[in-house]
């Protein structure tokens, strides 16, 4: 009995230590980030934690700063929405189809290698400068992952599921609807989260092309106002709303696994 409940307390200790990890991990994280600035010298020394939580408690107070905010989603949302309608549909195709993967293998894995910040002159020429060009070139950074895992995932699908439904009268249309996509939907939320990753990395960069609303363009106007505490300020936001964002991909996928 006492060394049962040694054995408990051991493993209570054990569970209460690792819920504290994260925050140790993230007050490591500021003691870095205190010393690189406390010990630094030059233009470093702007960037110091206390003068960038004192700008941040400005902006959250800030209606205008929640506009920022508000373009940024929005155009975030408009990119992923996009990538959804357009890569889920083909990730099915590719990847239910041995014609149409045969045939977008290489195309697909070509563009995919293609850096996004390479679209940018084309956005700009095609779409003028504005929320389209941003929308474009993160959708063409987005799109690849949803299409691919999606693929994946029907290509590793047992195949006794789909001839049990064959054999039972179903078309291609209802294997499809009713083995297939079940099936494959832990793999479009991997896909999903990967793609939403890089959609908010490259929300900045995209901000940079000329407009003059979301949180990249702030990060840009700080630098040329010289408010250099403002600019790790607007990146704790970015940082803040885009694990917030992982995280509800994460637990859908925990919900959605059927492993």
């Amino acid at each position: 009995m006492a060394t049962r409940d040694r054995r408990l307390y051991s493993s209570k200790t054990l569970e209460d230590a690792g819920r504290l990890l994260p925050a140790v991990g993230l007050l490591g994280g500021l003691a870095v980030w205190w010393a690189v600035t406390a010990f630094g010298s030059g233009v470093i020394t702007n960037f110091a934690p206390a003068a960038t939580f004192s700008i941040l408690a400005d902006l959250v107070v800030s209606p205008d700063f929640y506009d920022h905010v508000f373009v940024s989603v929005y155009r975030f949302g408009i990119a992923l929405g996009l990538c959804l309608v357009i890569g889920l549909p083909f990730g099915v195709v590719v990847g239910y189809f041995g014609a149409a993967e045969r045939a977008t293998t290489v195309l697909f894995q070509f563009m995919r290698m293609i850096s996004p910040l390479a679209w940018f002159p084309i956005a700009i020429i095609v779409f003028g400068v504005g929320t389209r060009s941003a929308v474009f070139v993160m959708f063409m950074a987005g799109l690849w992952p949803i299409v691919l895992n999606t693929a994946h995932g029907i290509a590793t699908i047992d195949d006794d599921w789909i001839r049990v439904g064959e054999s039972l009268g179903g078309d291609t249309r209802a294997v499809l609807r009713r083995v297939v996509v079940p099936a494959v939907v832990p793999d479009m939320l991997t896909g999903i989260r990967l793609s939403i990753g890089i959609l908010w990395i490259i929300l900045v960069p995209a901000e940079m092309l000329g407009v003059n609303t979301g949180l990249g363009y702030l990060i840009l106007d700080a630098r040329d106002r010289f408010s250099y505490a403002e600019i790790p300020a607007v990146m704790l936001v970015i940082g803040f709303i885009g694990y917030w964002l992982d995280l509800s991909v994460r637990r859908l996928h925990a919900r959605w696994n059927w492993e």
